[in-house]
């Protein structure tokens, strides 16, 4: 199962990072943080390069707003040293879910299993 594995990462790249990015983690890459997903972000020495190692399926909507501004150099702060304060309101960051059974649908929707609340204010457009 091992050769499989490093087989994998060598030539995809949607689980992880690839053989090149791992090979260049090690040698240039200084570990900054981790995220709650276990994200792993890194920088190189004079810090002209900021880049993640994905925990699993590499979608870009797993970086917290907060490492994303990182990441792009929107605040230089590292989020795992100076967290950024967060409002009381706001939520917890979530992945984008569409595609996904977790993905909302409203009523009416095919998904939904609800039927759509009956309006009188509508009449659906038919051609001619």
């Amino acid at each position: 199962m091992g050769i499989l594995n490093t087989l994998l990462k060598a030539v995809t790249w949607w689980n992880g990072s690839t053989l090149n990015t791992t090979l260049f983690t090690r040698r240039h890459g200084l570990r900054v943080g981790e995220d709650d997903q276990g994200n792993e972000f890194y920088r190189n020495a004079d810090d002209s390069k900021r880049w993640v190692i994905y925990n699993g399926e590499v979608e870009a909507s797993r970086v917290s707003a907060d490492w994303h501004g990182w990441l792009h150099r929107t605040y230089n702060d590292v989020p795992s040293v100076k967290p950024l304060v967060h409002k009381v309101w706001e939520k917890p960051h979530q992945e984008n879910l569409t595609g996904t059974m977790l993905a909302y649908a409203p009523a009416g929707s095919i998904r939904s299993g609800v039927a759509p609340k009956e309006r009188h204010d509508y009449e659906a457009w038919v051609p001619e």
